[in-house]
């Protein structure tokens, strides 16, 4: 019997070969809030009966259901890879470095056509008693990074459901020897793309990824579901960073509304020889839409510059992950 709290929950991941059909769970993660929900839309006979007080129970129907919500935890050095391919788009496939144990995933910006999870997740009873939900065809619309002094990288993600069902088997919950990367592991980088240098004075960095789709496509014939979710915008791609005013770069770059490309990275333990758990998100263009340093009081000058990412023509962005996951 597990715990009859959320001290007993479990939730856990897996791509899916097709949209909507279950897969098992492979990877279990620690989430810090979830909040996915199956939706239904319900209608309900209005007819008249003579002398009939009350709409009868047995003429309201269910026309359709979906899922929806999302999922808060902190980044970690392992089991990552699939909620970052299903949110980059690339099919991934680690690659060994060197002839240790780091294995490096290129989550490069795609179209996310094929790529949605079943997550299942784990709801105790106060008996103790888990019940199960699986949530299938689990595609990923958004997703925000952050990390300030003194706190963990964190991640929330948005995702939109075909359905959900309860009769797949619970998974027996494992979990990998996972650490959260940090502030003390995280640089900033800016510059010419492939030769950013170390920004100083950064105090909190946010990066928003938001996967734009059409997901009201529910036709008939298809029992009340949806068919997968459609890119239906191009991507945006936003943040923040705040800073104290040491120097002139960003100030510099809002005036002139120039490009330079931005390399937001965690280094971690040591792997194998000269490769680290890594967390990285290289966007080679972003510009700064507001931040300009002002005045306010006595204290240090802290500006907070936010920015929009940009295609630069030639590169796309990419998030890599370091890690000693052999598969997603």
């Amino acid at each position: 019997m597990a715990i009859g709290s959320g001290l007993g929950a479990q939730l856990g991941i897996a791509p899916e070969v097709t949209y909507g059909t279950y897969v098992a769970p492979t990877k279990f993660i620690e989430v810090t809030k979830e909040s996915l929900v199956l939706k239904k839309t319900t209608a309900q006979s209005a007819g008249i009966a003579a002398g009939r007080l009350l709409a009868l129970s047995s003429r309201r129907v269910l026309t359709r259901r979906e899922a929806s919500g999302s999922i808060d935890l902190e980044i970690t050095n392992k089991s990552m890879g699939p909620l970052l391919q299903a949110l980059m788009g690339t099919t991934v496939t680690p690659v060994q470095q060197g002839a240790g144990t780091a294995y490096l995933q290129t989550h490069t910006l795609a179209d996310t056509a094929g790529k949605s999870l079943t997550i299942q997740k784990g709801v105790p009873l106060t008996t103790g008693t888990v019940t199960r939900k699986n949530f299938l065809g689990c595609k990923v619309t958004s997703a925000e990074f952050s990390c300030e002094v003194g706190g963990m990288l964190t991640g929330s993600f948005e995702f939109d459901g075909k359905d959900c069902e309860e009769t797949s088997v619970l998974a027996a919950a494992s979990y990998a020897s996972m650490s959260p990367f940090h502030f003390g592991q995280m640089a900033v980088k800016v510059g010419s793309f492939g030769t950013e240098t170390a920004l100083d004075g950064i105090r909190k960095v946010s990066c928003k990824i938001e996967r734009p789709q059409e997901v009201e496509r529910f036709y008939a014939g298809q029992a009340g579901l949806k068919k997968e979710p459609i890119s239906n915008d191009q991507v945006k791609i936003s943040g923040s960073l705040e800073s104290d005013y040491v120097a002139t770069t960003l100030d510099d770059l809002h005036t002139s509304d120039g490009a330079t490309s931005l390399v937001w990275e965690f280094v971690g333990a040591n792997i194998a020889t000269t490769f680290y758990d890594t967390f990285r998100i290289t966007l080679p263009a972003i510009h700064l839409d507001e931040g300009p340093p002002v005045v306010d009081g006595f204290g240090v000058v802290k500006p907070t510059f936010n920015f929009v990412g940009l295609y630069d023509g030639t590169n796309q962005p990419k998030i890599e992950y370091i890690s000693t996951d052999v598969t997603l």
